[in-house]
């Protein structure tokens, strides 16, 4: 049977209006099949979302700028995001997925096309491509070119994985605020946001809720982590929601809840424009 689409049909258009140079930090692309198709051991095989679908999104919501993951469905293969990068001129950037094996030559050539880290997943529907040791070690590697980790865990795992995302020599960005759900203690990684290194996306409320939308619960997750490092968060959309136990969040509705995330003008500006210019080296930004 052919999948149907992950996303939403209809998203609606926010009330909330972003600031010049708004940047959905965390979305994929997936397909069209024909053209970039998946690998063999795929764990998961979605409907296509292609770049098209994504532009427009983007256009309806506001959203200037965008950081594309590359997707474990198209396993190490990183056209599809490249692609997708070429086709905005320094407006997106990319997050490869690589094995700790890549050569250097590949990770420069990816720099040129605009990708700005390499993404390690540690989630049982995922494939994992190394140990937590092995990417840190990885790390040093992408150091000359300025990129970062970043990281997808079950929370289970970060009271093991935290003392050694300490040993980075490169920026750690947290995926999904560490996949915690909403009402568990986040204590430890309140704590681990302490090290200047350490990043944490405040995407993903519609998958750490627990009360379902407007996803009260997660928001307020997601506040204290915009109030206790406010220079180190970013924030995404995760279109097109691969993976989603459901309902299947409305993208206007997730960018209207930025307002309450992110309360005041700084702190959204912080959030979407100057964090993520820092940390993908946007076209024009001086980091």
């Amino acid at each position: 049977m052919t999948p149907l689409p992950s996303y939403h049909p209809s998203p609606s258009a926010p009330a909330l209006k972003l600031p010049a140079g708004a940047c959905d930090a965390h979305c994929h692309v997936f397909g069209p099949q024909s053209v970039f198709p998946y690998v063999e051991d795929a764990r998961f095989r979605p409907a296509d979302a292609p770049k098209q679908k994504l532009f427009a999104l983007h256009d309806m919501l506001g959203i200037e700028r965008c950081v594309i993951v590359q997707s474990g469905c198209h396993g190490f293969d990183n056209r599809v995001v490249a692609d997708a990068l070429a086709a905005k001129g320094g407006r997106y950037r990319g997050i490869a997925l690589l094995p700790v094996t890549a050569e250097t030559a590949s990770l420069q050539a990816l720099d040129a096309q605009g990708f700005r880290g390499v993404r390690f997943n540690f989630m049982a529907h995922l494939s994992q491509a190394a140990g937590i040791e092995e990417v840190i070690a990885f790390g040093t590697r992408l150091a000359p070119l300025g990129w970062h980790l970043q990281v997808h865990f079950d929370p289970v795992l970060l009271d093991d994985i935290a003392p050694v995302l300490l040993l980075s020599e490169v920026p750690v960005v947290i995926d999904h605020m560490a996949r915690i759900a909403a009402g568990d203690d986040f204590t430890n990684l309140l704590r681990l946001l302490e090290d200047e290194r350490i990043w944490v996306k405040v995407s993903g409320c519609d998958r750490a809720t627990r009360t379902g939308p407007p996803y009260d619960d997660a928001v307020q997750m997601a506040r204290r982590l915009v109030a206790h490092c406010p220079d180190r968060v970013v924030w995404g959309t995760d279109w097109p929601h691969p993976n989603h136990a459901g309902p299947v969040p409305d993208d206007g509705a997730l960018v209207d809840l930025i307002e309450r995330i992110a309360p005041t003008p700084e702190a959204r500006q912080a959030l979407l424009v100057d964090n993520p210019q820092r940390l993908y080296r946007f076209a024009g930004s001086q980091g």
